[in-house]
């Protein structure tokens, strides 16, 4: 008996190694160079053990292959997927031949029916529902309709700073940066899209910014479906995973109601986004579930990644003085000509816009891009030489390593937005080599990238401008990356110390 069990289990182990290792040659039959895999973890450890972040195996990979090929074949777990390495390559997967990477590598994950706000995100669509969603929401984020919101924005600039100086009053050992910026982000989302105050300077815990933490906190469900579901893809066919959980759709079905309701009851005439969203509404016949999706896509947006940019802004802006000297300047020259600070005369600030491009070069809230190659298609592997990528291969875009990289960027680990001035030509000179992707490109490109803009930058001109900031000990000497976390977040946090001027 003992050896049957024994002979039964060793059987399937064996067969389980097999399954696990059988991809394991895929690349080097099709003659594409690619680094040697381990049992489980594939050439991606770091998603596995959750130990390292992957973005840093992406690296570790990029640096090993850039001098030899234009991208690398790896192995996610058990499944083959490509790593791009060379700029021009960057260019065709997101611009050049878009058609053939158009969707993004985990809209198979989901669907509208198993996440009924989720499924229906942009970044989830694929294929012609993509598209009419696209051109649903891009009318949203228009210069003009930014310019209108903008003195919602500077309301609670002004909000924030009297919430800093009352803290000061308390004598604390630091303020968390990201803490703080995701206070303002969640302010001006929920002002903007719901009409709602979301009081998060006022004291006690903001219902909204906790349901929009939930949305983008890694939970054990989560990770357990992605790890699966590397393992044996075939089961996305099957079960499909939600990712807002029931109570906070919920919560932001209810609010959006209350929202349409209150405006509408009272004629509120305010050129915001729940004003398109009712038009859109109209226009489209959308449901109730559209709406919410609609809504929640621009709050993530808005929330997450702008209160991560805005963050390590600052931090940066508290270890380099002579940065902030010199910010703090064109703050005072700018104001000294206008009275007011509008959207025009903030976005037409050029060290301000070099401080945040460096910023986003060193710390992209997303570190990589994962696409789906969706049609057979021939990509250089070589110069003069070529390879088929099948159908359904995965392509992931280190937009980390590009940004860090010695060849495009001079001492590309120190913060320098000198490299990005007007002269020099901008952040142009480098989106036109394939090598500055902090909102993506091509056809989908990152739709709210002006407002994050108008949004971050009003933040810093109201700090800088009444604060003189420092690092405060708490703050660790290396950034790391938070390996349990999707965006950008440091081990430890970022913690800041705040005087005022």
């Amino acid at each position: 008996m003992f050896y049957e069990i024994f002979y039964f289990f060793a059987g399937i182990g064996t067969l389980f190694y097999v399954y696990m290792t059988w991809h394991f040659c895929y690349w080097r039959k099709r003659s594409v160079p690619s680094p040697p895999s381990r049992f489980l973890f594939g050439n991606l450890p770091g998603a596995v053990t959750q130990r390292r972040h992957p973005t840093y195996d992406f690296d570790d990979i990029y640096k090993e292959y850039k001098h030899q090929c234009d991208f690398v074949g790896i192995i996610n777990m058990r499944q083959p997927n490509i790593l791009v390495i060379h700029p021009d390559l960057v260019k065709q997967v997101l611009i050049k031949n878009f058609e053939c990477f158009a969707d993004n590598s985990f809209a198979d994950f989901t669907n509208k029916k198993a996440d009924p706000i989720f499924g229906r995100n942009p970044c989830i669509l694929k294929g012609k529902e993509w598209r009419e969603k696209r051109e649903e929401i891009t009318p949203a984020f228009t210069v003009s309709r930014i310019e209108t919101m903008y003195p919602v924005i500077e309301y609670i600039c002004k909000r924030m700073v009297k919430y800093i100086k009352y803290q000061l009053e308390k004598k604390p050992d630091g303020f968390d940066a990201k803490e703080l910026a995701t206070k303002f982000t969640t302010d001006v989302v929920s002002s903007c899209i719901f009409g709602l105050d979301g009081g998060s300077f006022i004291g006690g815990k903001a219902i909204i910014r906790e349901m929009g933490r939930v949305i983008y906190t890694p939970n054990w469900r989560v990770f357990s479906y992605f790890v699966v579901a590397s393992v044996f893809p075939y089961l996305t066919r099957i079960y499909k995973m939600t990712f807002v959980p029931k109570p906070v759709e919920q919560f932001f079905v209810e609010i959006m109601k209350d929202a349409v309701t209150f405006r509408r009851q009272t004629n509120v005439d305010r050129f915001d986004y729940l004003h398109y969203l009712l038009e859109l509404q109209e226009k489209k016949n959308l449901n109730e579930l559209d709406l919410v999706a609609h809504a929640i896509t621009f709050f993530l947006d808005g929330f997450e990644t702008s209160s991560t940019a805005l963050s390590f802004t600052l931090f940066e802006i508290a270890r380099h003085k002579h940065v902030q000297d010199k910010l703090r300047a064109e703050i005072k020259q700018t104001r000294a000509k206008h009275s007011e600070l509008s959207f025009d005369i903030v976005s037409d600030m050029p060290y301000l816009d070099q401080v945040f491009a460096e910023s986003l070069r060193l710390y992209p809230p997303h570190t990589f891009m994962s696409k789906m190659c969706t049609e057979n298609t021939e990509m250089r592997i070589r110069p003069g030489e070529y390879r088929t990528i099948e159908r359904d291969t995965p392509v992931f875009i280190p937009i980390y390593s590009l940004h860090r990289d010695p060849e495009y960027y001079t001492e590309p680990n120190v913060f320098n937005p000198d490299r990005f001035a007007p002269e020099l030509g901008g952040t142009r000179v480098y989106r036109d080599k394939g090598v500055y992707y902090p909102f993506s490109d091509g056809p989908r490109i990152c739709l709210g990238q002006k407002f994050a803009l108008a949004q971050v930058k009003a933040a810093i001109v109201s700090i800088v401008e009444n604060f003189q900031l420092s690092v405060n000990t708490k703050t660790r000497s290396t950034i790391e990356l938070d390996p349990k976390m999707y965006l950008f977040y440091p081990v430890g946090g970022l913690w800041l110390d705040f005087e005022p001027l």
